[in-house]
């Protein structure tokens, strides 16, 4: 892609003899959009952040921002780029202005230059009138905002945000959600690393999956939603009628994109409302009641389950099953 101001190339990084945490990535995205790089917890998306940004060097491989090679020139990258990590780095006693100057006196601008930009991210997150209270008196999602400000004070070419809205309430979610776009309508870069199907949806102008460290597709939301075929089935059935259910079904679906669950049972609508109306007389024709039905758009679960064959739950649960525990005295955290 010509003109691209994030390319990596074939990126290897891997974690001790067992953790392949970046497995030959590839991907290149163009100046002034929102690129969403979506997964699963330990898909591998930090780490590839950590990379980006300097923190990781890759085993093998080739990345560069802003048209510089992350290996070669580290400290010419980290004055292109801004970061806000998955938990706010700010000071709780400090100011939320007092936050932002510090930052930009470490990116070497002067007391008058820092404040005058604190002055200037500050309104632009809607900060400003907030900005002279101790951040402990901030809530959760005020302090991811104030990160966005001390991660913009540089003004950097590329924003790399990991997973900013995590552990925030639904309105601060929001909230970040208009912030994000303002950025990207103000002409910034945005690298935004979600496990939530619907935010990069809502704001990725293009989004990447990624599953046990390997890029499995890229696209635009509704192409990802494509390669379900189009909208999904969920339903319950009675304990003692899934087994003959699943069995009816398989005459009106593919197994492809086919999941039981105890709770329920889920599979493709590739002809939406059409493929519903079958389903429910083959359900009748077997005399099996159906408790609830819903035909819904494509989750995050349901595209996971289409390009990895298995559920972001069911992979999230086989990630916590392999972990080693932590030591005696040491608090455990993870590399990816």
């Amino acid at each position: 892609m010509d003109g691209s101001i994030v390319r990596v190339e074939n990126v290897v990084k891997t974690f001790g003899e067992t953790v392949r945490a970046l497995d030959d990535v590839s991907l290149e995205f163009e100046p002034g959009i929102v690129y969403g790089l979506l997964g699963p917890n330990g898909a591998g998306k930090t780490t590839l952040i950590r990379v980006l940004t300097t923190l990781l060097k890759a085993d093998s491989g080739y990345a560069e921002v802003a048209g510089i090679d992350v290996r070669k020139d580290p400290v010419a990258v980290r004055t292109h780029i801004g970061l806000a990590g998955q938990f706010a780095a700010v000071d709780d006693y400090l100011t939320g202005r007092e936050n932002v100057e510090m930052v930009g006196r470490l990116y070497n601008l002067s007391a008058a230059e820092a404040k005058l930009r604190a002055d200037e991210v500050l309104r632009r997150i809607h900060l400003d009138e907030a900005a002279d209270r101790t951040v402990r008196t901030y809530s959760g999602g005020m302090r991811r905002r104030l990160d966005l400000a001390a991660s913009l004070v540089g003004r950097p070419s590329v924003l790399f945000l990991d997973e900013p809205t995590t552990g925030i309430d639904p309105q601060s979610r929001i909230d970040l959600w208009d912030v994000i776009r303002d950025l990207t309508a103000a002409g910034n870069t945005v690298l935004l690393t979600t496990q939530y199907l619907d935010e990069a949806d809502q704001l990725a102008d293009r989004i990447a999956v990624i599953d046990r460290g390997k890029l499995i597709a890229q696209g635009t939301g509704d192409e990802l939603k494509a390669k379900m075929g189009g909208s999904v089935i969920e339903l319950h059935v009675a304990d003692e009628d899934r087994a003959k259910a699943l069995d009816a079904l398989r005459a009106v679906s593919s197994e492809a994109g086919f999941e039981a669950s105890h709770k329920s049972i889920r599979l493709p609508a590739p002809d939406g409302s059409q493929t519903l109306l079958a389903v429910v007389r083959r359900l009748d024709e077997r005399s099996i009641a159906v408790e609830d039905v819903a035909l819904h758009k494509p989750t995050l679960d349901d595209v996971f389950l289409t390009l990895t064959g298995r559920g972001a739950a069911e992979a999230e649960a086989e990630r916590e099953s392999t972990k080693k525990p932590a030591r005696r005295g040491r608090r455990e955290r993870s590399a990816v």
